[in-house]
């Protein structure tokens, strides 16, 4: 069976619809698939009809933004009742400080010559929660930039005009509103924060010590050496070990649905705290 527990739809930075991801997930031969938007669940009850008929259990998820030290980290929420009131509560929480810099990026690209920048941006989002994919679309489409990377290296990155940092809430506090919501905590793509290796331990130390519950030991198509290392890390701290594409768009091969190879035997894999054990 492949476990897919981390991807994405056009309701966070995804380029699919639900439905469109759980198609792709049955074609790539999926049997258990977790929805991981960024900070919303909007996509969680449209994809349940669909994943029923494509005969793919779901488990409800989410990916909340965090903060550790200086950085943002992402928390993985696996199992969440989305019906909860914490649930509820974190998502609104969320919400507007995405609002907040949504209007602080609009505020400096305006100053940068871009006045529309944020009905624009808000146009191409749609339903989706709105982030900084949007004004770069808007970007490339109002012909300031030629593509989405040249948007970010000259006004959207670190350091560039329209840069503006989150005010995340802590991520000790993000791992209690996922178990507040009955969910299990997965601390997600922890070598792609771009610490060194010491201070990844660091940060996973701090997961675990906050009540964390698993480590993402694979996120999407990385070396088996990765993987293995990640495993210890996770083993030597008695996390359990989950697994996830990361998938946002088509055609890129190192983010395909359930194509990133199997956890190692040696893996006390995250599904079974969700009650599967195949």
């Amino acid at each position: 069976m492949i476990f897919d527990l981390h991807c994405h739809t056009h309701f966070s930075d995804g380029m699919l619809s639900p439905e469109a991801v759980i198609a792709r997930a049955k074609e790539r031969g999926v049997a258990v698939l977790a929805i991981t938007d960024h900070d919303t669940i909007a996509a969680v009850g449209i994809a349940q009809k669909a994943a029923l008929d494509a005969g793919i259990t779901l488990i409800s998820g989410i990916e909340f933004s965090s903060q550790w030290g200086k950085g943002g980290v992402h928390i993985v929420g696996l199992g969440v009742d989305v019906n909860s009131p914490a649930l509820i509560a974190a998502l609104e929480f969320q919400e507007q400080a995405r609002k907040t810099r949504a209007l602080a990026i609009a505020d400096r690209l305006s100053k940068a010559g871009f006045p529309g920048a944020l009905s624009g941006a808000q146009g191409i989002a749609g339903n989706a929660t709105l982030g900084r994919p949007h004004f770069a679309q808007y970007l490339v489409a109002v012909g300031a930039v030629k593509n989405i990377n040249a948007a970010f290296k000259k006004y959207l990155g670190a350091g560039k005009p329209a840069d503006v940092k989150y005010q995340w809430p802590l991520m000790d506090h993000v791992i209690e509103w996922i178990h507040a919501a009955g969910g299990v905590a997965v601390l997600a793509h922890p070598a792609k924060y771009e610490l060194t290796r010491t201070k990844m331990c660091a940060l996973i130390d701090s997961f675990a010590a906050a009540g964390g519950d698993a480590l993402e030991v694979i996120s999407g198509l990385q070396p088996a050496a990765l993987t293995e290392d990640l495993l210890r890390i996770a083993n030597a701290r008695s996390l359990y070990a989950s697994c996830g594409s990361d998938f946002h768009f088509p055609d890129q091969p190192w983010q395909e649905l359930g194509s990133f190879g199997k956890l190692p035997a040696h893996a006390k894999p995250v599904w079974e705290l969700l009650g599967y054990n195949p």
